[in-house]
């Protein structure tokens, strides 16, 4: 029998790294060789937890980790055509007949191989040029989230637009906006670090928003507007949460001009804090973001195309026989920014 290692949740804030029976393709599927995963917050969730799913209570138990694999096609079953061994590929994770792959269901990405159900180009996999390297293409995923954000912000060229969270996904959003031809965007973070990397992907400006008062800089930036009620407010015309907290809520309610837009792509955390009556102030338009409906393989070929802008959003790219650090990484606050893991580095 072939075997593979895989990634699971073990204890609270653990991984465990087992030996798993290698998958066989049935006439449908297609088996890939992982070449790179990215861990995503969903997987840290997932670690701290020991392995709860999302709205589930009370079940705890091993799930297989990764929904951000990219890698090459290995084993072709009998009915598929339009694949073939040595494709590079990416992977969406939501099509998966069995559950998400890595969000709950039998399968996951941070495995040395994955089997890819019902394999369907432009479906479940979609095929990548060779000169995109495999820890890049590994970004398809949270980029799709972001390209849906954009998506759903409706953002025009002469929009101001306002990121709030310089994470991978704020990131991204960032880098769609101004491939869009958005007239001007800025990044509010309260990390350094992150504000550098915002202005090295195309932001426009960026605030600190730890240390500036957001809705003064805003106003700065892109004038003076008013609210529902004619009190100044800046002239930004979208904010996008990309932190899930309710501080960003509470700075765009304070600064939202009459019209202004709010679309949240962070999962928020529940909060007592956050005032919806200030809405009203603004008439301030609330749009959720959630996943890629359409986007997963939207992206591919401009993550192809503009690669080296989107590599900049790795921070770390760690070998699986170190997959234990990767996760630390990716645990610990401000260490990291997007890890990615990366597998048969010895074969090219």
């Amino acid at each position: 029998m072939a075997t593979m290692k895989s990634v699971r949740t073990g204890a609270k804030n653990d991984i465990d790294v087992v030996e798993v029976e290698r998958p066989a393709p049935g006439p449908q599927d297609v088996l890939v060789r992982i070449r790179a995963c990215g861990i995503c917050g969903t997987d840290t969730f997932f670690v701290r937890t020991g392995g709860t799913p999302y709205g589930i209570t009370g079940s705890v138990v091993p799930l297989p980790l990764g929904h951000e694999p990219a890698g090459e096609v290995v084993e072709v079953g009998s009915a598929i055509t339009d694949l073939a061994v040595g494709d590079r590929v990416v992977v969406n994770p939501q099509a998966a007949p069995s559950g998400i792959i890595g969000c709950g269901g039998e399968l996951g990405g941070m495995n040395e191989y994955l089997l890819v159900e019902n394999a369907v180009v432009g479906t479940s996999v979609a095929v990548f040029p060779d000169e995109l390297p495999f820890g890049v293409a590994a970004l398809n995923e949270p980029l799709a989230v972001a390209r849906h954000c954009v998506n759903r912000s409706e953002a025009k060229p002469g929009d101001k637009v306002v990121v709030f969270g310089a994470g991978t996904i704020g990131l991204a959003t960032t880098i769609w906006l101004k491939l869009r031809g958005v007239e001007h965007v800025v990044v509010a973070d309260v990390i350094p670090e992150r504000l550098e990397t915002a202005l090295a992907v195309g932001a426009d400006a960026v605030i600190n928003s730890a240390e500036e008062d957001v809705t003064a800089r805003l106003t700065e930036l892109h004038g003076e507007a008013a609210n529902a009620l004619g009190v100044p407010r800046a002239g930004t015309d979208i904010y996008v949460d990309a932190a899930g907290v309710a501080a960003v809520f509470n700075a765009t309610v304070d600064a939202a001009k009459w019209g202004a837009k709010l679309v949240m792509v962070g999962v928020q955390k529940p909060s007592e804090a956050i005032d919806l009556g200030a809405m009203l102030r603004s008439e301030l338009t609330l749009i959720a973001s959630q996943g890629y409906p359409t986007e997963i393989f939207e992206v591919t070929a401009e993550l192809a195309e503009h690669q080296d802008r989107f590599a900049r959003l790795i921070s770390h790219q760690v070998p699986f026989a170190e997959v234990t650090r990767a996760f630390e990484l990716a645990l610990t606050p401000g260490a990291a920014e997007k890890v990615i893991v990366t597998f048969f580095d010895d074969e090219g």
